[in-house]
């Protein structure tokens, strides 16, 4: 049920026509909607559990594309106001960076005409597309991996999370992050500084996490991860840092700077697996030095979030207790 709430309060800041379509979908299906896409004269579409699927205008999914609804410009344009609270200048920022994060931590992407001045991207005009992520968090999901995390003495292992796109790796490091913050019966709480760069994480909205990151947490919100880090560093007094999606050269170069300070990592990476991502040229020297204590591997095939494989510093693989 709460997935369904979720759903239908983040349609409501849809265009009123797109907004009574989708809210006709039926309720088995609602909660599992990651994505709805809108196109200008395209089929309005959702994508969930690995496929897309058009919308008819009586809430029907299905792959015909003869019966889908088709965005127009009044849709998007509509759709866009909304979103920006009739004040896209009010979001410029975000929207320079090709998104906006709304209330539920939900993130649109915004495709365009892109507008660049003296400074880089100023703008994103004539909206064509707008893609909308439902935030969704699984509160609990990282709790059977707690123990292969942290050892007896509280002592954190540097974590980096592999994962494919849309496999869960932001859910789970949220989650994961929330552990570490609130502590549990066999470790206390770790203070953690979160970097997000994309506003996915926390989802943050007029300064308030949407989501659930735990009490000892800080957020440094639409901060790159190069800039972040060393912010954090020198203001936070972290124990733990969490990034997402990491893999430039500067964002390898403050991941050292953290660890030079004594301080504590967990990241993910887009891969899918362990080797792949040693051939990446930007991670050869984090490799090589052994940076990471543990690695979690995700995919999808037991649904999202799925553990494919969990491996050490050397990764050797570590053996999860059954029916974890």
């Amino acid at each position: 049920m709460k997935e369904i709430k979720i759903y239908n309060s983040l349609v409501e800041n849809l265009n009123e026509v797109l907004r009574d379509t989708l809210l006709k979908i039926p309720f088995h299906i609602k909660g599992k909607i990651e994505e709805i896409r809108l196109k200008r004269g395209m089929p309005l579409m959702i994508y969930y559990e690995g496929n897309d699927y058009f919308v008819s205008r009586n809430g029907e999914i299905t792959e015909d594309i003869s019966k889908a609804v088709i965005v127009n410009e009044k849709h998007i344009e509509s759709t866009f106001q909304l979103i920006s609270n009739y004040s896209p200048y009010a979001y410029l920022e975000e929207i320079k960076n090709g998104y906006i994060t709304i209330a539920g931590g939900h993130r649109i992407g915004i495709g365009g005409k892109v507008v660049y001045g003296q400074n880089g991207i100023e703008n994103i005009k004539n909206i064509s597309s707008l893609n909308i992520r439902i935030a969704r968090e699984k509160i609990g999901i990282s709790n059977f991996l707690m123990p292969y995390l942290i050892n007896d003495k509280r002592y954190f292992y540097n974590t980096l999370i592999i994962s494919p796109p849309q496999c869960g790796k932001t859910t789970l490091l949220r989650d994961i992050v929330r552990n570490l913050s609130n502590g549990s019966s066999f470790y206390k709480g770790f203070k953690v500084s979160i970097i997000d760069e994309r506003s996915e994480l926390a989802g943050m909205y007029n300064g308030i996490p949407q989501k659930d990151i735990g009490i000892r947490t800080d957020v440094l919100d639409g901060c790159l991860k190069s800039d972040g880090i060393i912010m954090a560093i020198r203001s936070l007094s972290p124990e733990i840092i969490a990034v997402d999606e990491i893999g430039g050269k500067k964002d390898v170069e403050a991941i050292h700077e953290a660890l030079r300070a004594g301080i504590k990592l967990i990241a993910t990476i887009h891969g899918s697996s362990i080797q792949e991502i040693r051939e990446k040229q930007s991670m050869k020297g984090i490799f090589e030095e052994k940076v990471f204590e543990r690695y979690i591997v995700l995919d999808r095939s037991n649904g999202v979030g799925t553990v494919k494989a969990l491996a050490d510093r050397n990764y050797n693989p570590i053996y999860l207790k059954k029916g974890a």
